[in-house]
This record gives C-alpha cells, structure tokens and sequence, in this order.
C-alpha cells in the first residue's frame, strides 16, 4: 500500500514519514511548502509532491491512502477529503477536531461510494480513549452514559497550540441523548482517580464526544482533563477573552506569535510524561470503570498512525466509510502499541456520585 503524508514536514507529521520508513512502509512525503516538502523528500530519500489541499487529487493516481497530518484540520481535511473520495483513495487523519469528526462522520454514504474508509483520528486523539470507551462498552453493554478523563504533564507542539487557538473560541461541549450540546470549557469540574489518587478533572471538550459516541452509541458523553482547581476557576473568568479568538485578525496574529516562539516538544520524550487515561460508564444500576496508561502524545501519534496504516495494509479487503480507530480495529489496537499494558479494570460496582460543581 502506497501512502502519501500530507504535512509531512510538521513535527507530529516528519516523525510519523520517519518512522513509516522505519518499518518499511511505501510513503511518499507531501505538503504546502514546496521548500520544505522538497527538503524532508531529499532528506529521508522519498519522491516529495507539493500541492495544497484543494489540488490534491491530481497527486493520487498512484497512492492507494493518504494519512493527512497537516492541521488545523478545519482548514486541510474536507478538501484532502473530497480528493480521496475523487480518486477512490483511504483517507486517515491524526485530528483531535471535534467538528473534523463530524464532517467525517457525515461523508459515511460517500465513502461507502467510493470504496474506501475514513478513519480519522489515528492518534493520541483519539486511539486511547477510543479503544477505553469501546473496551468499557463491551463490559458495560447496556451503558448510556461514559465519562473520560486524561492526566498528561507532556508538552504541545507549535501546530497542536495553533489548532488550540483555532478551536478556544467555540467552546466546549458534551454529548446529551445523542446529540451534541455545547457548554462553556471548566464549567464542570469533577474528582477522578487516575490511579494515584483523587484529581481535580476540568470539563474539556475532547474529541470523544464525537468518536465515543459512533464506537459504542452510548447517548450521553463528558469528557475531562486534569488541571488544579484554580486553573477552572481562572477559565471561566477570562470566557470573554475567548471571544476575541471569534476575530480572525487576532486569532490569526496570536497562531503567528505560537509558530514564531514556541518551541516543539523533544523528540526523545521523558519517562515521566506519560499519560494516565480514565473511563467510567454506567446503565443506572451497575458502573465499570477503566484505566489505562500511555506514552506521551506525540509518541503514541507517531506509533498509532503508523500501526494503523500497517493493519491496513495487510486487510485483504480494506473497510469502507466513516470508522473510528477501534471500531476499524478493535478495542485490544491500543494494547499492540509500544509501551502500553493492559487495561486496569475494576469490578463492576454500584452507580458512582461524582463529586463536581
């Protein structure tokens, strides 16, 4: 299977082409900027195509799938998107975008057209939680709601604080009787034990919300990250600074600032910024709740993105339409992944009182 890196050039995205090359995996290396797109071509001694997203489709008579790493995904997926669907060609993404999940999601008759799958999110976000959710549904069938929470000291890379800022000014939101609902981000806050103890979890809205919900159909769906109590507090005190991210000048000034200053996480990352993931679900009268412990993200992206395009390539027949990672999958893909153990699970027990304001 012949793949083509769409912003191979990006830090998540030459770390994902390198190790694709590792494996021996056939890539060739795409992206915008023809300098850079060239440079990473002549760099790891594969043919390099410079296109944008819009024109993408005349690069893919020979490319059998493409794994799109160029964020923010609002602005690159729907037209990589409708270039794949035109040439018959896989489409994966690394998003972490809740409405990118949706516009997948909504293509589904469209790729079943075409023949070919959409699986977005073959990254930290979502292959973690995803695989936790759907492991937590089959001890839990007859769940109707699940919450997630993440525990992460890691760093961001320039382009995940550009897709950050790119997405602050719409909000959280939640998943209610299967739709939707936005809410403003901290509003909630809830106690979780990520394994070491009870932690303050701040209601954010990950991309769960969207991916949980079409893995299991569990109707209602929240989703946390650890911060300290103050952080919530501050958050919600400074909403009305988010809506200057509503302006595009400013929005656009403050994501040149990020790839101007900022500095990329190290590639070679730290032991101790690994990350604790947390799930619980419940049908009214039981509760199963779930761990699981992960690499840093962006290590964890590059292994998953990777393994994902191996697995694909050795189907004898790929899937075809919208999927999520563990429904294209399984929810044991995770397990396969380097450095991640099995699943801590706790007995089943009685419905849990969440502490939260």
């Amino acid at each position: 299977m012949k793949t083509l890196v769409y912003g191979a050039y990006g830090y998540t995205g030459k770390r994902i082409a390198q190790d694709a090359l590792d494996r021996g995996l056939d890539i060739v290396v795409a992206g915008r900027n023809g300098t850079k797109t060239r440079g990473l071509g002549i760099e790891l001694g594969v043919d390099a195509r410079v296109a944008e997203p819009a024109e993408l489709a005349s690069e893919l008579d020979d490319i059998d799938a493409v794994l799109n790493c160029a964020g923010p995904f609002a602005h690159t997926a729907e037209p990589v998107v409708d270039a794949c669907l035109d040439t018959e060609t896989a489409y994966l993404d690394i998003t972490g975008e809740i409405p990118v999940v949706e516009m997948l999601a909504e293509r589904d008759r469209d790729a079943e057209a075409a023949g070919v799958p959409l699986l977005p999110s073959v990254g930290f976000d979502v292959v973690p939680t995803d695989c936790l959710a759907c492991h937590l549904h089959d001890r839990l069938p007859g769940a109707d709601s699940l919450t997630l929470g993440v525990e992460t000291r890691a760093g961001l890379s320039r382009g995940t604080l550009e897709t950050v800022l790119e997405h602050a000014r719409d909000g959280g939101a939640v998943r209610r009787d299967g739709a939707l609902e936005s809410v403003p981000v901290g509003s909630r806050t809830r106690q979780i034990d990520f394994g070491t103890g009870s932690r303050t979890g701040m209601l954010v809205p990950l991309p769960d919300v969207s991916t949980a919900y079409y893995t299991t159909g569990i109707p209602d769906i929240e989703t946390y990250v650890a911060a300290p109590d103050s952080a919530g507090r501050m958050l919600r005190l400074g909403q009305p600074l988010l809506a200057l991210l509503a302006v595009g000048p400013v929005r656009r000034l403050l994501q040149r600032v990020v790839r101007a200053v900022a500095d990329d996480p190290p590639v070679q990352p730290r032991e101790r910024d690994r990350v604790s993931v947390w799930g619980a679900v419940t049908d009214g009268d039981r509760t199963a709740v779930s761990r699981l412990e992960t690499p840093e993200p962006y290590s964890l992206t590059v292994d998953a993105a990777t393994t994902a395009l191996e697995r694909l390539d050795a189907m004898a027949e790929l899937p075809t339409g919208f999927e999520t990672p563990a429904v294209a999958f399984d929810a044991e893909f995770v397990l396969g992944l380097d450095r991640v153990e099995g699943f801590d699970d706790e007995p089943l027990g009685a419905p849990e009182t969440p502490t939260s304001e």
